[in-house]
């Protein structure tokens, strides 16, 4: 059996191969403009495993070769510190770690999503990105318009738009008011496609997503920007073997330190999913403000922690409810806060 260690890059993929021993057997260096070489040098090393890191773009890759091969592991990156503390790193020797590594068997393994959740993971993720341009336009029109002290509440409704084409401004900023303008009316227009993107994806799910989307709805005060990304994010909850550990991919698992029987705690790891902790800790704040029984939870914690860490523990508690929901197949209750 031969064990293959790939490094990919952008332009170019540097291979090495050994045997169960760790020997070297073959190093090979190609671009990725030449998929037909690459195949053509897996196919001519069978039997073989190979591993490569879960970079941005891995999945090209994976899909040609993972036929050919008897295994495909797509490596952990954050997992591989001795790569990535190395002082002699460079393309080459990361191909000879991993190689030697998946040899041994050590090779700490990454989730890969399936096709169906990396589209909706896009679709999701690029409604995040439209948002956040919308809000960038708006703070820049509120910001010039406050030079003139011609700001106002309504601003982007019918009645604010017309105000806004006609307030008094000088010939500079009224070339620069419009431009923005015509970005955010781009951008809403944007945001209206992508949204009934999102409702035509959420109606071609399968039985399986359709009853998981239907048990997050059910709890109060998570809408459906929250169920898609709870969703694409965190994908088939059954992977996660404890709430614990869909916590720590959520990067919501509290950090700490520990030396010579002291130990000091940190805050949250802050790894995985930016827009999944963003979503958990809105919800929150909203079962916060809207229901007794988490506005509970949250004064008590809030008391000993302060606000900031009591409403991270709430969305820590939030994810545990969704996680063990999906896994049962049971709806909301309150007793299970």
């Amino acid at each position: 059996m031969n064990y293959i260690g790939i490094d990919l890059h952008k332009k170019t993929i540097s291979i090495c191969v050994v045997n169960q021993e760790r020997e070297i057997l073959d190093r090979k260096r190609f671009y990725c403009s030449e998929p037909e070489r690459i195949v053509a040098f897996f196919e001519s090393m069978k039997p073989f495993q190979a591993v490569v890191e879960a970079t941005a773009s891995y999945e090209w890759l994976f899909k040609r070769i993972e036929p050919l091969s008897e295994r495909m592991i797509l490596a952990h990156p954050g997992k591989l510190r001795v790569i990535a503390e190395s002082t002699r790193k460079s393309d080459k020797l990361d191909a000879q770690v991993l190689a030697e590594f998946l040899a041994m068997d050590m090779i700490p393994p990454a989730h890969r999503p399936t096709p169906r959740q990396r589209e909706h993971r896009r679709l999701v993720r690029r409604r995040n990105q439209i948002k956040q341009q919308i809000t960038r336009v708006r703070t820049r029109i509120r910001f010039l318009l406050a030079d003139y002290n011609a700001d106002r509440k309504d601003l982007f409704s019918s009645s604010g738009l017309t105000y806004l084409r006609k307030v008094p401004v000088s010939d500079a900023d009224r070339c620069v008011l419009d431009q923005l303008i015509a970005e955010w009316a781009f951008h809403a227009d944007q945001l209206k496609a992508i949204e009934k993107a999102l409702r035509d994806f959420a109606e071609s799910a399968g039985a399986e997503e359709q009853e998981a989307r239907a048990i997050l709805d059910s709890i109060p005060y998570v809408g459906t920007v929250t169920v898609d990304v709870v969703c694409s994010e965190l994908g088939d909850v059954r992977r996660f073997r404890s709430n614990k550990r869909a916590t720590s991919y959520a990067g919501l698992a509290p950090g700490y330190r520990e030396s010579s029987g002291k130990r000091q705690d940190l805050g949250i790891t802050k790894k995985g999913s930016g827009l999944l902790r963003w979503a958990l800790i809105e919800s929150a704040w909203r079962l916060v403000f809207h229901t007794a029984r988490w506005r509970t939870v949250y004064e008590a914690l809030a008391k000993r922690r302060g606000r900031k860490r009591a409403i991270t523990a709430v969305a820590r508690r939030l994810l545990g409810v969704m996680v063990s929901m999906l896994k049962s197949g049971r709806r909301y209750q309150p007793a299970m806060v």
